[in-house]
Order: C-alpha cells, then sequence, then structure tokens
C-alpha cells in the first residue's frame, strides 16, 4: 500500500470508527470503498484539494421538476430539454432536475426506486442526455423512502437485510426534544410479520426514516450514489440531511454522527475521478446550516436559506435593513466551499431561517401580505409543544404583487430586483423554473390536491407557454427577457466568480449594495439595489469609486464619473458599476 493509499484508508476508518463504533471498522471500510468504487472504477491517487476551481462566475442553476413543463404528446423530459436548448443556454449551465425517480407522494420525495426514472417523465437516456450539455444536480432522497416501495415491503414481511433498514422507536421513549418540520405525529404504529412495531416518520407517513445505524443501510446508498454519478450526475442534493440519525432523547437533528456521514461523503467525492459536488438542504437557522461546511471538510456548498424570507422582507418593506445586518455578519465561505444563493424553490420560502433575524413583528407582516396575495402559511411543532409557521407557500413573482403598502404599478421592476440581488452575491445563483416564467399561484392545485406547496408546483402547457414567451408584453416574456439578460451579462464578470471578494456597503436603509473583487483583484464591481418605489440619490464619493478608473453600469450602459453628479436609483432599480468600462 501507498503512502497515499494509507492516507485515504486512515481516514475512511477515522470516519467508520466515529459513525460505528462497536463494528470492525476495517473490514467496513474495505465494503464502502467496494460499494462507491466497484469492479470496473477507481478512485484517484490524490483527493482533490480544495480550491476555487470548482466553479466560476459563468455557474448558475435551473430548478425545475421533470414535469413542470407538460403537452399531453411528448415526455416531459423531452420538453424539459426543449426549454433548456431554446431558453437557457447561455443563461444557465446547470439543472436541478427535482426527484425523477419513481415514487408514491410528496411530488417525488418518496422514492419507490431510486435506480430508475420516473416512466412518466422518461428514462435514463433522457437524463443522460441532459446531463451532456448542463451540469446536472439530482437528490439524494436519503433520509427517508416511500411506505409503499419494495424496501419497506421487504421490511414488513421481515426479509433481509430489509428487515433492519428502518427506524424503530419505542412510544414509551423521550421525543419531547424532537425537532422536526411537521405536525403530524412522528412514530407511525404499522403491523410487520414479527409483529406490530413503530416506525419513524421525520415529515409524513409515506415517508418512513432509513436507520443509518445499520452500516447495510449507508452501503446501499453509497451504491445508489455511484449509479447516479455513472448517468451523469454531478452535484449530488443531500436532501434532508440533517435529520438521518437519531436518538431519543435528544433533538435528532445536526447529530454528530450526521456530521460525520456528510464527511465520509464528502471523502469519497474528492477521491472520485468525476468532479462531483455536495449540497446539503438544511432549512435551518444561519449558524446550524453554516456548520455543514465542517472545516472545509463535509459539503461543498450548502443552501443560503435566510436569502428568501429577508429578500421578500425588503422588496415588500422597502427597507433593507434586515438583509444587510444579516449580509455584514455572514463569513466568506471557505476554501474549496460556496453558498446556493436561491430566492425561491419548489418548498415554501422557510421561517426557521429568519428566527433572530427578522422580529417577529415583521415577520408578521410578511406572512399578512402573502396571504392578501392569496398564499398559504404552513406550521410545524414547536419541541415541546404549540405550533409555529415554518413557511409560507406561495409563487414568489405573486408574492411580490404587493407590498406593505398594497399594489402598485411596480411589479415586474420589484421581481427583477429580487432577483438581481441573488445574482450579485457570493456563491452561486439558482432559479426556480417559476421564477423565470413569472408563473402566478396555482390556487387550483392546492384545492385540487389538498397540499399547500401545490401553490408554487404548477405545470405548464408548453404551447401555451411558448406563446406566452412569444408576447412581448407578457409577464412571462418580461420576466424571462430581464433575468437572461442579466445572467448573460453577470457570466462575463471575473468579479461575480463565487469566491470573489465580497464587502457589504453602509447605505440608506432603501438600498442593498455590496462590493465585488475578482480573485485577480482586477475587476470592481459595486452592485447596488434599491429595495423601495422612490427614486434614490447615491453620490459617487460615497462608495469610493476610483477616480482614475472609467466606471460603467454593466445593466444600462451608462458611464458613472467618479467625480460627477449624484447617481440616481429609479424604484427598485438596480446597477453594477464596474471598473475597466
Amino acid at each position: 500500500m501507498t503512502t497515499k493509499d494509507h492516507l485515504f484508508q486512515a481516514r475512511l476508518t477515522e470516519l467508520v470508527s466515529r459513525i460505528y463504533p462497536d463494528g470492525a471498522p476495517d473490514l467496513l471500510a474495505e465494503r464502502i470503498t467496494a460499494a462507491f468504487w466497484p469492479e470496473g472504477t477507481h478512485r484517484r491517487k490524490r483527493a482533490r484539494a480544495p480550491s476555487n476551481r470548482l466553479w466560476s462566475e459563468r455557474d448558475a442553476v435551473l430548478i425545475t421538476y421533470g414535469d413542470s413543463i407538460r403537452d399531453g404528446q411528448h415526455k416531459p423530459l423531452d420538453l424539459l430539454e426543449d426549454f433548456l436548448t431554446r431558453h437557457m443556454r447561455g443563461v444557465v449551465n446547470g439543472v436541478h432536475i427535482l426527484p425523477f425517480f419513481p415514487f408514491s407522494s410528496d411530488d417525488g420525495f418518496a422514492v419507490t426506486d431510486y435506480r430508475a426514472v420516473n416512466p412518466q417523465l422518461g428514462d435514463w437516456v433522457d437524463i443522460e442526455r441532459i446531463a451532456a450539455q448542463f451540469h446536472l444536480m439530482s437528490d439524494l432522497v436519503l433520509n427517508h423512502v416511500s411506505s409503499q416501495g419494495p424496501w419497506f415491503t421487504a421490511y414488513r414481511q421481515g426479509q433481509a437485510p430489509y428487515d433492519r433498514f428502518f427506524y424503530e422507536a419505542d412510544p414509551a421513549d423521550d421525543l419531547s426534544q424532537v425537532v422536526r418540520p411537521r405536525t403530524t405525529p412522528v412514530l407511525q404504529r404499522i403491523e410487520t410479520r414479527q409483529g406490530d412495531r413503530h416506525v419513524w416518520c421525520t415529515f409524513s407517513h409515506d415517508q418512513v426514516d432509513l436507520d443509518f445505524s445499520n452500516p447495510e443501510v449507508l452501503l446501499e446508498i453509497l451504491r445508489i450514489i455511484r449509479l447516479h454519478i455513472d448517468k451523469g450526475v454531478r452535484i449530488l442534493r443531500l436532501d434532508a440531511v440533517a435529520f438521518i440519525w437519531k436518538e431519543p432523547g435528544t433533538s435528532c437533528i445536526h447529530l454528530p454522527q450526521t456530521h460525520a456521514i456528510v464527511q465520509l461523503l464528502r471523502l469519497l467525492c474528492d477521491y472520485a475521478v468525476e468532479t462531483v459536488v455536495l449540497l446539503t438542504e438544511t432549512n435551518v437557522p444561519r449558524t446550524e446550516n453554516l456548520s455543514y461546511f465542517g472545516n472545509g471538510n463535509e459539503a461543498h456548498a450548502v443552501y443560503n436559506f435566510p436569502l428568501p424570507p429577508l429578500i421578500l422582507h425588503a422588496m415588500q418593506s422597502g427597507t433593507a435593513r434586515y438583509l444587510h445586518r444579516w449580509q455584514s455578519a455572514m463569513p466568506p465561505a471557505q476554501l474549496g466551499c460556496t453558498y446556493l444563493n436561491f430566492t425561491a424553490s419548489h418548498d415554501g420560502i422557510g421561517m426557521r431561517p429568519a428566527e433572530g433575524v427578522l422580529p417577529p413583528q415583521e415577520q408578521d407582516r410578511m406572512i399578512e401580505t402573502v396571504q392578501a396575495t392569496g398564499g398559504r402559511v404552513s406550521m410545524r411543532s414547536r419541541p415541546g409543544g404549540g405550533e409555529e409557521p415554518y413557511e409560507l407557500n406561495c409563487s414568489l413573482f405573486d408574492a411580490m404583487r404587493r407590498t406593505f403598502r398594497g399594489e402598485d404599478a411596480h411589479h415586474v421592476a420589484r421581481f427583477l430586483c429580487s432577483q438581481t440581488i441573488a445574482m450579485s452575491l457570493e456563491g452561486i445563483p439558482a432559479f426556480y423554473i417559476h421564477s423565470f416564467l413569472a408563473t402566478p399561484h396555482d390556487r387550483d392545485a392546492v384545492e385540487r390536491r389538498g397540499m399547500n406547496r401545490a401553490i408554487n408546483r404548477h405545470r405548464w402547457h408548453y404551447p401555451d407557454l411558448l406563446d406566452r414567451l412569444a408576447d412581448p408584453g407578457s409577464d412571462q416574456a418580461r420576466v424571462m427577457k430581464g433575468m437572461s439578460e442579466r445572467l448573460r451579462i453577470r457570466a462575463r464578470q471575473p468579479a461575480f466568480h463565487p469566491n470573489a471578494t465580497q464587502f457589504t456597503l453602509r447605505m440608506d436603509d432603501r438600498l442593498f449594495g455590496i462590493w465585488r473583487q475578482s480573485l485577480d483583484r482586477d475587476q470592481s464591481i459595486f452592485a447596488i439595489h434599491n429595495v423601495s418605489d422612490e427614486t434614490v440619490l447615491v453620490s459617487p464619493s460615497s462608495i469610493n469609486l476610483i477616480e482614475d478608473d472609467v466606471w460603467v453600469d454593466l445593466l444600462t450602459g451608462d458611464e458613472i464619473l467618479a467625480a460627477g453628479p449624484e447617481i440616481p436609483f429609479a424604484p427598485y432599480q438596480c446597477r453594477w458599476i464596474a471598473n475597466g468600462g
């Protein structure tokens, strides 16, 4: 064994010992290696070193379901590919296709078969074709599986190895501290061949939690990861990863074994021949969320979960005070790590990340404003009893139809401003397809499906969508054009590299401003966003424009003179003021 092999084996064995202290770590480490690198594959000789080269200013991601676009004739994945090539090429270079596997509920997050593509969407060949053109992100739904899938059926029948795949608990256990995002009972009594059992269900009774204290579960998940990588997946989204390890008497979230498992996955990815990025999905307050960077040895990227509620609040209230305060305290990502900046997703706008950032009265005003547009609120159980808002269920486009003062004529400009903030920040921007398409609330889907989240999971009829996009006066065409133009500009600016220097500017509360500087320090951009319905003037001297440089607003082409007059910002106007124009 070479020194490099010894380093890998020693690190892997150490992690295995932390996760499974009562097992045979050397033997299990060998099985883990064989699961991730089966016969015919091999690992790198040395680990991929942390660097800023895994991503660039050209990176941006579209988030979509495999069937967000339908026409009743073609495979939805064929339609998605057509939409991507027609409208997204040169705008984004990555696509997150939400769970495209067979499922029983929760729009894909109750998986019945990790090794197949849902035949109603297409097949692996369709996934591989998209992966050949865009960086493909896929969901690793590793906390739970469907109660109607073959794994759970085999569990109920007592068939090995699945008879030990699911987490069981006793109703008498102390579960008072358990943190979870639902109000349903965490334990579900079910009948098995061995008698009644109580299985753990963090999310719903159709989503039964796996038992990672059984190493066979981890090994099976690793085999699935290998399959997905072989099919072209390059970004692994670790869905609900914070909940994967349970211990009664604890919160059952963010436990040390959970972090050790993420570290193990990162180690395997660092030695993978393929460039694979780990993204953790942890919809929790800031400190808890940032913990998944570890010491640069866990996730490559984490969702910037406070952004959606803070940006929505800024746009509705007309003040960036709380967004500025939060951003000023955010640390830069560690070397080899970055943020995924988003404003909307298939889920609602999470309220937990706003804890300690937005005062309760400001949260209440935001909730009231969203409800006035027709949006919904979903609740979660609090440890010790009671409920509190967990997320706002809405189309982000419709949520910005109103401010705290009511509706006005600035709807589209306000929405584009919100998306431009996400483009400007340190990190990789990601946009939900219904943000690009200015999709309104789907209230009919909520009533039809009896699920609040359906309000933001509209399925477009493709011919209708193409007609809207061809009409320059439609909301869909105006938003698509505005976002696409800005993303194309962004992709050419080194100062928007995900790890480029960032400094939060102290400005009028109606403005949210940041300074970005490229890694080689050649380009500076002052990204300033007016979140109000008022015209605001900014003195060039207040943002320290260097007089010897030529400054240009990349979004308008206007030359900005360092010793010139005040710079006007119309309602919801954004400017990217860059040197070297």
